[in-house]
């Protein structure tokens, strides 16, 4: 008797969840609609988490003369020498001259060269808010602010106040199943875990090591190797009385066909030219590149790549790490960008960065703590860059923009600046609420830092 492939939908209801998914008279996916036609083009969409919490404020700072000395203030023994910036010319300028850090040229070259775009004082948001509304407790505010996990998972899954089980990229891959259905493996990957990010209510993520597919240990090499295998795959294939086992065994035997066809796969594309960093980002990004060289022996119409880096959260010696870790991001992200370039995809491949939160502009003798609003990073041939979008807050202690101890509020929300990924990766206007479901609280349902499709 065949073995019955067992849906992740069943292996739920069968557990502790059971209640709760079969009181839902709909599930999302039933909701959702698209178009079951195949893309005509191949794109990808790379995020680059950034562990901790990036103090972005110091990333991309403003450098003219009045607006300096207000950084410098807020910021103390923190702040950039406004001489060691490496100025940057917007396109588009608000009158105030910026600069971003000493460490990163190779974004400096890319944003000089119109492949990089910089997305200002975003971060989670159920609706559009101010320091009065907050202060009148009008403000309707995303649930435990300056957490690591609670924010992080915002920016993964765009929740708001609701529970979830999908990241955002996860409810794409959803929505376009039926346009991808000759890809040989799932449009989502990741190279740094499970996340949540990637999760769909229907689709699967594909979890594999940062230098390519994870193997199964314990098999041998040889004959004997072979013998075993085999074994193992006649005891996945055999029928199971517990559905557990069986929904087991099929996770099994997708991850063993999986790794061969993957594994298969990068070995079949020539190696690249372009030199990647030693570092795990670098690793992981270079891996990427070679998956993205694969995409046709894969057929591969669309991806989501996820790929992190770690150390973000500057309590402390910021002023002795920041500029390691920014250098790493800067040449990881430039190298990528090359190879793109290598394989005549430039125009086809997103990448952008996300973090858990900002930092306070104040320090806290050695460091910062956990804020809110920051600056992201957003790099393609399809970006229209050399640009800053949205408005640079303003960075005085107590100002405006200040919900507490330099802890700026956010202008632009990640549903706005994953929505505007969501449409250039093919999502039609209609379903990009359920991407982001936020969405339809701000006025601005596209940022503009996409070139039209």
């Amino acid at each position: 008797m065949p073995r019955r492939t067992i849906q992740r939908r069943e292996l739920l209801v069968a557990g502790t969840a059971a209640t709760l998914l079969l009181a839902r008279p709909h599930s999302a996916i039933t909701q959702m609609t698209a178009t079951p036609a195949p893309f005509g083009d191949y794109r990808a969409l790379v995020c680059v988490f950034l562990f901790g919490g990036n103090d972005s404020f110091n990333m991309l700072v403003p450098r003219s003369a009045p607006e300096y000395g207000v950084y410098a203030a807020a910021r103390q023994n923190l702040a950039v020498p406004q001489a060691d910036l490496l100025p940057v010319a917007p396109l588009v300028t608000d009158g105030v001259e910026y600069g971003l850090h000493p460490a990163m040229t190779g974004v400096r070259d890319l944003f000089d060269a119109g492949r990089a775009a910089f997305v200002v004082n975003v971060g989670p948001l159920l609706e559009p808010t101010t320091k009065d509304a907050i202060r009148a407790r009008l403000a309707n505010l995303p649930p435990q602010l300056f957490s690591h996990n609670d924010q992080q998972d915002q920016w993964h899954s765009l929740r708001g106040d609701a529970q979830t089980r999908s990241g955002w990229a996860g409810r794409i891959a959803d929505l376009m199943r039926a346009n991808v259905t000759n890809q040989q493996l799932t449009t989502n990957v990741s190279l740094n875990g499970n996340t949540l990010f990637l999760a769909g209510d229907e689709s699967v993520a594909y979890a594999m090591g940062a230098s390519g597919p994870l193997k199964f240990t314990g098999f041998g090499s040889g004959s004997f190797g072979r013998e075993h295998r085999a074994a193992f795959e006649s005891v996945l294939a055999a029928d199971h009385t517990s559905l557990y086992a069986e929904a087991f065994a099929d996770v099994q035997q997708r991850a063993l066909e999986n790794a061969d066809r993957v594994t298969d796969a990068l070995a079949s594309t020539p190696p690249l030219g372009t030199a990647f960093p030693t570092s795990g980002l670098g690793q992981q990004l270079g891996t990427v590149a070679r998956m993205i060289a694969a995409r046709e022996r894969l057929g591969m119409q669309r991806q989501i790549f996820f790929v992190a880096t770690g150390g973000f959260d500057s309590h402390d010696d910021q002023t002795e790490n920041q500029p390691r870790l920014l250098a790493n991001v800067s040449a990881a992200l430039t190298a990528f960008h090359t190879a793109t370039v290598e394989l005549g995809v430039a125009s086809a491949v997103t990448t952008f960065t996300q973090s858990d939160f900002g930092r306070t502009l104040t320090s806290n003798g050695d460091g910062t703590d956990h804020a809110w609003g920051g600056i992201q990073i957003v790099i393609g041939d399809a970006v229209l860059g050399r640009r800053l979008y949205g408005r640079y807050p303003s960075l005085a202690i107590g100002g405006p923009d200040d919900y507490g101890s330099g802890r700026m509020i956010p202008t632009l929300s990640a549903d706005q600046y994953a929505a505007t990924l969501a449409r250039w990766f093919g999502v039609p206007d209609a379903d990009l609420d359920r991407v982001a479901p936020n969405l339809a609280k701000f006025s601005a349902r596209d940022l503009g830092f996409m070139a039209a499709a």
